[in-house]
């Protein structure tokens, strides 16, 4: 019998002790969940796995997220068990399908389980699989696919082994668990150590620093905004010339150092810190040349959008980071692809792949990337600039990763990476064997700097969660019974009647998610931990109440001294309920005069207005802005519904503490909410109570041209296309302050914003009344009057003793604080849990019992749940009612590949910035097709609308000229001629078309006529340089 010594003989190098174990803990016969850095050496457990399970005549399926990770394993377990004993099974290629080591896809392995799960006949004869491989088993939480491998768990017989690699996450004990509880004994193994080890940079216009201090524990104090604004104007200052050295001994402590260093405590305003944010961003050849000189290359550089990485090669296409020999190499390279595949090599890169750098995104075809991955493994290309997906398991190891930015532009605005992404994306540096160090480069940006990276990446790898989703093809798969379609024995029909599950026994399955395993385990752990939190939280306040000090107080002072302070105490707390009312009064009289003037700007010119507020540090912030009106004005915008509808901007019972005790107030001291454009292209909502003064002057509302909308128009029309992201920023009893990023059509409104120093006091029109001055100098006299009274107390007799109380009182203050610190992050860990499956479930199988596609009492399954129960898809059954509509048998093979690239171009756009605009056109009898299935469409949409089912059900006819074209037989040149798709994006449109053709042929039930043009279709269309041979 094999075991762990003679697998890690194996190896040339001692392996790892996380693997050692691992190793162990799956000879004994128990499924193994490893958690460890990216790059750390996983897959050895994976490999050793595959070798033992080989050596004693078994079976192992080893599935990774994508098909060319596939394809990659693929190639790897070739070269180590040759190419009888490994098989390829991916959407679109079957290759050995039977050997030993099957390398997969998750997708495809949850379809096979779906036809083995429940059944009485499935036992340990599910396609003689004795081990299955999850890998990047992290990809569990992602929103759209994480479902699947939360199936694969629950379906898998029990008698499978289980070996789940995952990236470092929050939770493994929890994965580890949830597995050990529904399939078997499961063993855990986690790991923090990198066998190369990193170091983190930081990337500014001047320099490449370290990010972190010797100890790596905080930011390195040289990245500090102060200490950034001091190198690139007070240091040059105190250097400027000889006399002021020469001085400097007389000015002894009060000298320039003292003053520098006085300075780099000052805190900094918003507007101060986007100032030197910008003006510290570095241009992509300035960072380049630090990792050259630095000797940090090759480097993977992250850049969140395609364009972006694009634009980045020829910024620095001119820079040859290859010496001569190299080149000759990459021309000979190139020379070969352009002989065995003409069509896919991408002109527009050649010459900076020529000078050793590409880009590597979706918008490229995946021939040419695998070319990039080549020439980047063997040394050829120094810098890839990349889009994050190459950080998922592509085996592209660097010495150097560099991120361009800590956030991304999504569909829903821009967002701020998570910490797992960035370590994914960290992790990709440091290669094994070759490097002593990994290097990852965070570089400056407009908006994030390295004060935003520290806090990132000390704020701890976020667990994982369940994304657990009923679909069609699971209900029908789980559910279906005895088939309408005649059989042609009895062992059929009995068979058919051993499958049927109930409602009940489907209800079993479903709810062994690991969401439901969250909600009840840790649900149940976090919610004792929280209530002994907040008993503690309850004693601690008791110890601090006013009763407790005036306890400790009497007990610990003389009966003089306490009489004295706790006389003084008393009317100190008196006068501070007088403070703070004389505040709320003077409040409402600066209200008053603030409101008519503010009405009278909702027409006419938009006057300049000063913001003022504190932020959480307490620096007083001064923010220039243009005023644009009242958002309750904003007839019919999204930001006055977001305000009417969100709890989050209501201020409750303000308007009534205001006018308490003040008979003659007006009703309109309500406050209001306004909103601006600030000098720093940033959105403004706040009420009256973060308005400093208002400006006589501001911009004329007036046309800049004839016909041209009037200002107002234009900014309330900009204000309109905002995401409507808004952060707060600061907040108080009479209404919060809140900003949102502007976008680039704002920018040149935002810099005609002037600065403060240009506007006089003559300028504003904000004028108070003499009843506002009265109450103003009232509250001034009331708060001095408040820090007499603190001194006095600080100078009677028993004083020291009392502060050691105030003193305790403060650090239980503290404590009580962290204790909430942690209350928080539980509630938003269990606000995260949500037990998932059933009710959707439900709602689903309504949808199919209404269709018609399976009887939900008598468990019969018809001919389009039948289907439906085999395809591939993200709405199977929309798919399926498609593919038995009955006009598409007169349509010619290539019109049927345009009718299917309807149903998956979902995702696919034009890009708007190619200067080409070219698509061709569908024949019209695809248009006609497509015309007459989005009728069927809308009405399934309503079925599904009737049940709240929300699974996107797509028809797009934008792009099925494409696809028409390519199966017509009309040439890759010829077709993107022009074209406003990326070459990616077509090919990846082109390989969906396909892999749906292919189903076809094997769906029960289908017209013969229609499994006879699809596969003409895909044969057609399977050809370079959009095909993916494996091998």
């Amino acid at each position: 019998m094999i075991d762990v010594d003679a697998l890690a003989d194996i190896y040339d190098f001692r392996i790892d002790k996380f693997q050692r174990i691992a190793i162990e803990a799956f000879l004994r016969g128990s499924s193994v969940v490893v958690s460890a850095p990216t790059s750390s050496g996983k897959t050895l457990i994976a490999e050793a796995a595959a070798v033992a399970t080989v050596a004693r005549g078994s079976r192992l399926f080893y599935t990774t997220p994508l098909k060319a990770l596939s394809n990659q394993k693929f190639r790897q377990f070739r070269e180590t068990f040759g190419d009888n004993n490994v098989g390829l099974l991916t959407g679109d290629s079957a290759v050995n399908k039977d050997a030993q080591v099957l390398v997969l896809t998750t997708e495809i392995l949850r379809n096979m389980l779906y036809n083995s799960v429940g059944m009485a006949s499935s036992g340990s004869g599910f396609f003689h699989v004795d081990v299955i491989v999850l890998d990047e088993v992290h990809y569990l939480s992602d929103i759209s696919r994480g479902t699947v491998w939360e199936e694969i768990v629950i379906y898998c017989p029990k008698e499978v082994q289980l070996i789940c690699l995952s990236a470092t996450v929050a939770n493994p004990d929890e994965l580890a668990g949830w597995i050990g509880q529904i399939h078997g004994k499961t063993e855990l193994v986690t790991s923090s150590w990198r066998p190369v080890p990193l170091t983190w940079h930081f990337s500014t216009k001047t320099s490449l620093l370290p990010l972190l201090n010797e100890k790596g524990t905080h930011m390195n104090r040289k990245l500090s905004l102060n200490y950034l604004q001091l190198s690139a104007s007070g240091v040059k200052s105190y250097r400027d010339d000889g006399s002021r050295r020469r001085n400097s001994r007389q000015r002894g402590r009060n000298g320039s150092l003292d003053g520098i260093v006085s300075m780099s405590e000052q805190p900094l305003s918003k507007n101060d810190k986007n100032m030197i944010c910008r003006s510290q961003v570095p241009q992509v050849v300035d960072t380049l040349w630090h990792l050259k000189a630095k000797d940090m290359l090759p480097a993977i550089w992250f850049i969140f959008n395609r364009r972006g990485c694009d634009a980045a090669v020829q910024y620095v296409e001119d820079c040859s980071l290859l010496d001569d020999c190299e080149m000759s190499e990459v021309e000979l390279a190139l020379k070969k692809f352009r002989l065995q595949y003409p069509d896919a090599v991408r002109e527009t890169a050649v010459k900076g792949l020529i000078r050793g750098v590409a880009a590597h995104h979706a918008g490229c075809l995946p021939l040419w990337k695998s070319f990039v991955e080549e020439l980047f493994q063997r040394g050829l290309v120094k810098v890839v600039f990349a889009t994050e997906t190459l950080a998922a398991g592509i085996n592209m190891p660097a010495r150097t990763a560099v991120i361009s930015s800590l956030s991304k532009r999504t569909s829903s605005g821009r967002i701020q990476l998570s910490p797992n992404e960035l370590l994914q994306m960290a992790g990709r540096a440091g290669r094994r064997g070759i490097d002593e160090w990994g290097h990852v480069v965070i570089v400056q940006t407009p908006y994030e700097g390295a004060e935003e990276c520290c806090k990132l990446l000390f704020s701890g790898v976020e667990p994982l969660v369940s994304q657990f989703t009923a679909s069609y093809g699971m209900v029908l798969n789980l559910l279906g019974g005895a088939k309408v379609t005649r059989r042609s024995n009895e062992s059929d029909e009995l068979n058919a009647l051993q499958g049927r599950r109930t409602l009940e026994e489907a209800r079993k399955l479903v709810e062994q998610s690991f969401g439901n395993y969250l909600g009840s385990n840790v649900m149940l752990a976090a919610k004792e931990e929280l209530a002994k939190i907040e008993k503690e939280i309850e004693a601690l306040t008791s110890e601090i109440s006013d009763d407790a000090i005036d306890r400790k107080s009497r007990k610990l002072l003389s009966e003089v001294a306490y009489k004295e302070i706790a006389d003084l105490q008393e009317e100190l707390r008196q006068e501070k309920r007088l403070r703070t009312e004389l505040r709320r009064r003077m409040e409402l009289k600066r209200f008053s005069a603030l409101k008519p003037l503010l009405k009278e700007f909702e027409n006419g010119h938009l006057p300049f207005i000063c913001l003022q507020y504190r932020d959480s540090e307490g620096v007083q912030n001064l923010v220039p802005a243009v005023y644009l009106g009242k958002v309750e004005s904003l007839d019919g915008s999204k930001l006055k519904k977001m305000v009417s509808a969100d709890d989050s901007f209501a201020m409750g019972s303000v308007g009534t503490e205001l006018n308490a005790g003040e008979p003659d107030s007006h009703q309109d001291v309500e406050p209001t909410y306004y909103v601006a454009l600030g000098s720093d292209n940033s959105w403004y909502l706040f009420t009256e109570k973060w308005i400093k003064t208002v400006y006589r002057t501001g911009f004329p509302d007036v046309a800049l041209t004839q016909g041209d909308a009037l200002p107002r128009e234009i900014m309330r029309t900009l204000l309109d296309k905002e995401e409507m992201q808004w952060e707060k920023v600061a907040d108080s009893e009479l209404g919060g302050l809140w900003y949102t990023e502007g976008s680039l059509e704002t920018w040149s409104w935002s810099l005609n914003v002037p600065v403060l120093s240009s506007l006089s006091e003559s300028d504003e029109v904000l004028h108070m009344s003499q009843e506002y001055d009265e109450s103003v100098e009232h509250y001034k006299e009331q708060r001095n009057k408040v820090a007499r009274l603190k001194k006095k107390i600080a100078r009677t007799e028993g004083f020291r003793e009392y502060k050691k109380i105030l003193d305790m009182g403060r650090f239980t203050e503290e404590k009580i604080k962290r204790l909430k610190a942690r209350s928080n992050h539980l509630t938003n860990r269990m606000e995260r849990i949500e037990p998932s499956g059933w009710k959707e479930f439900v709602q689903i199988s309504n949808v199919i019992h209404e269709t018609r596609a399976l009887d939900i009492n008598t468990h019969v399954i018809f001919p389009l749940g039948e289907t439906a129960a085999a395809i591939r898809g993200e709405n199977e059954l929309w798919l399926a009612m498609v593919l038995r509509n009955k006009i598409l048998l007169e349509l010619k093979p290539a019109q049927l590949a345009a009718v299917c690239a309807s149903l998956v171009s979902e995702g696919i756009k034009v890009r708007v910035w190619k200067n080409n605009n070219y698509i061709y056109e569908p024949s019209s009898t695809v248009l006609n097709v497509i015309s007459l299935l989005d009728e069927q469409r809308y009405s399934f949409m309503q079925l599904e609308e009737k049940h709240a089912v929300e699974i996107p059900c797509c028809l797009d006819g934008q792009f099925s000229g494409m696809v028409e074209a390519w199966a017509s037989g009309l040439s890759w040149r010829e077709l993107m001629m022009d074209c406003a798709m990326d070459e990616g994006d077509l090919a990846r449109l082109l390989r969906r078309t396909i892999d749906l053709l292919a189903q076809i042929p094997k769906l029960p039930d289908i017209d013969p006529l229609l499994q006879k043009n699809a596969t003409a279709a895909s044969d057609v269309m399977d050809r370079p340089p959009i095909s993916e041979l494996a091998g």
